[in-house]
């Protein structure tokens, strides 16, 4: 590979986010100067808003439908003389990487490039590779397909790179390289965009004038859509608008940047909206690193490189939106459509099981709370699926020292509207008995204490089920799971777990979900209140007026900033610092930044010390992108070491003044 002897002193990326844009200037057909004055006034405008990569239409400095003048020399020139000045105009907006197209001339032939301007340079000259010659289009009348391999052209005394391969490389940002490919080049079988990709491009630009027929925006926004996703890329798309000539055609200026199949941002049809995103390269270069079917190109020979500067992360205040609630979609239909797809594949992960083992008899341990709630949900969707009557369904439940009238109330009812048989075991006398055996004193509620209870519930539930044949289905969620919430060999063991990959934020939306479809009003009420009461083991007994007094997120934190933490490291393997970061964005005017790192410290010291439950897992379905099952997603030893985490976390404390 020939390399650029450029090196920037560009800030190391440590978030990896980038601000980028796709701007779309009104133009003047074959006014070269109008149209340059334009594009300087965006460069300036983006440069006030930290971009650090300004992508502008096709043919953007002539206009694209300049048809047959293509072929005149003054127009040819002019064009040239706008580059010189936009080139020149960039060093006064330092630090971005810009492409505007234009017509180039090379041994006699004409091209139809983009070209790449930093800080004062031209780096290269990408040509169009396939150029369209049917239906509106006939650009072989007067252009020549750009060549892959590059040559060196001379521009007002500077010389630069003129071919498709080359690479424009950050300096001092590794994730940061940009490749380039022009509108048609798109919508082909092979694009170069798939081989600019493979070759180390995670940025891949796009300077088009397509025009708009009837469906053709929504045929555009797929096609960048599903190009970012299967080169799990980042995808800055600019088209032509405003101006061009619309003796035949119309542009409506159609500009999306989109980030692994991710709409970040997209402008309404002729609306002269100028679209800005702040991209994450961390990501992308995470689940690259992820995927093991993402096979880089092997032979770099005839590639160049070429080192451009721009804005570090540090420079720039983040924009982007981050969901609060990454695994909950906020459109209630999507989300509907989720938890219905959700409920099936835990109902038919169970059924199989079932069917599997030609059991016809199930357990579960029914406490009024969600998580049982949800596991006996499904429990009864299976059994109608394999055509057993619900009452083989034994519910269990087994009030103890901490439980109450309301989530006790809850169980029995819940049990009897769904048809399940019902059974109720106090196992007061059972742990008193155990204290006693182990010499324990009952007047402290500490771990043992706790997990007594847990264990003595679960061998009760096993037991059941060898009375009856039958199936443990365990109750205990993924965020329980991530945080070692559980008790080890009790409510951490089952026979088959239903909930293990399902989020306790998720959870909540899987019930409301039911509630919602069922037609029994009587049955809706229960869920509801449910839905209501305080996330609780009720391990410790209630407070005088007979209400909960353990309340999990009082102990181990909310689980909405849990499930985002575990979202984000699971899925992305995003590190401390960044992560407190945009959980700070997220949670802006919820949590208070001291709020959010105690949680994150408290969930990544839980996470590692943890790990030994998660190991040994029961079997259960997996329904999303992350799961912490030991024998998928997440093959972690357990003994692993916290300490790399943890001295990051302990900058951010230093960093803040906490």
């Amino acid at each position: 590979m020939m390399r650029d002897k450029l090196r920037g002193n560009g800030e190391k990326l440590k978030d990896g986010f980038v601000r980028v844009a796709a701007l779309t200037p009104k133009i003047k057909v074959a006014d070269c100067d109008y149209n340059t004055e334009r594009i300087i006034e965006l460069i300036k405008e983006a440069s006030q808003k930290k971009a650090s990569l300004v992508v502008f239409p096709e043919m953007c400095i002539t206009g694209y439908t300049c048809g047959d003048l293509f072929l005149q020399e003054t127009l040819l020139e002019s064009a040239k003389r706008s580059l010189i000045k936009i080139c020149n105009e960039s060093l006064k907006y330092k630090n971005m990487l810009i492409f505007a197209g234009l017509p180039f001339e090379y041994n006699s032939k004409l091209y139809n490039v983009a070209a790449a301007i930093n800080n004062g340079r031209i780096l290269g000259l990408v040509p169009k590779k396939y150029l369209p010659n049917y239906g509106e289009f006939y650009e072989r009348r007067q252009f020549t397909p750009g060549f892959d391999k590059c040559v060196n052209v001379e521009i007002n005394g500077m010389y630069t790179l003129f071919g498709t391969n080359i690479l424009f490389r950050c300096a001092g940002m590794d994730e940061f390289v940009v490749g380039a490919e022009i509108c048609e080049d798109l919508w082909t079988p092979d694009p170069p965009s798939t081989k600019l990709a493979l070759h180390g491009a995670t940025v891949l630009v796009n300077c088009s004038a397509s025009n708009e027929t009837i469906g053709k925006r929504q045929y555009r926004t797929e096609l960048v859509k599903n190009q970012s996703a299967r080169l799990v890329s980042c995808y800055v798309y600019s088209s032509a608008g405003d101006g061009e000539s619309t003796q035949d055609i119309v542009f409506g200026g159609h500009d999306i940047i989109c980030e692994n199949g991710t709409i970040l941002g997209m402008s309404e049809l002729f609306s002269g909206q100028q679209i800005y995103a702040d991209i994450d390269l961390k990501k992308i270069k995470a689940e690259r690193r992820r995927m093991t079917t993402f096979v880089p190109a092997d032979d770099m020979s005839e590639w160049n490189e070429v080192v451009f500067e721009a804005y570090t992360a540090s420079q720039i205040k983040l924009e982007r939106h981050f969901d609060k609630t990454p695994f909950v979609p906020k459109n209630k239909k999507e989300r509907n459509e989720r938890c219905e797809e959700i409920l099936n594949i835990q109902t038919f992960g169970l059924k199989k099981r079932l069917e599997h083992t030609k059991c016809k008899s199930a357990v579960v341990g029914i406490s009024g709370g969600l998580d049982s709630t949800l596991a006996l949900i499904v429990t009864v969707r299976a059994f109608d699926a394999c055509g057993i009557d619900r009452s083989n369904i034994t519910c269990v439940t087994m009030p103890c020292f901490g439980t109450t009238d309301r989530t006790y109330n809850n169980a029995v009812s819940l049990t009897k509207k769904l048809g399940a048989t019902l059974r109720e075991i106090s196992i007061e006398k059972a742990v008193r008995q155990h204290f006693a055996d182990i010499g324990h004193d009952e007047s402290v509620h500490d771990v043992t204490y706790e997990n007594g209870q847990a264990r003595e519930r679960t061998q009760i539930l096993m037991d059941i089920a060898n009375q009856t044949n039958g199936m443990v289905i365990g109750t205990g969620d993924m965020s329980e799971l991530a945080l070692g919430w559980a008790t080890y060999n009790g409510d951490h063991m089952s026979m088959y777990g239903v909930n293990a990959s399902v989020p306790k934020t998720l959870v909540r939306h899987l019930v409301r979900y039911y509630a919602d479809i069922c037609d029994d009003s009587e049955l809706k009420g229960i869920f509801l209140d449910v839905l209501d009461t305080p996330v609780s083991p009720e391990l410790l007994p209630p407070q005088e007026d007979g209400t909960i007094a353990q309340k999990t997120e009082d102990l181990v934190g909310p689980y909405e900033l849990h499930d985002f933490f575990m979202y984000h490291i699971l899925r992305f393997g995003v590190n401390p610092k960044k992560l407190f970061r945009i959980a700070r964005c997220a949670f802006k005017g919820e949590f208070e930044d001291k709020e959010i790192y105690k949680w994150l410290r408290t969930f990544v010291w839980r996470f590692f010390a943890q790990q030994f439950k998660r190991s040994c897992l029961p079997d259960g379905p997996k329904v999303g992108s992350v799961a912490v099952s030991p024998r998928g997603d997440l093959r972690m030893p357990s003994d692993a070491s916290s300490a790399v985490w943890m001295k990051e976390l302990d900058e951010i404390k230093e960093e803040n003044g906490f």
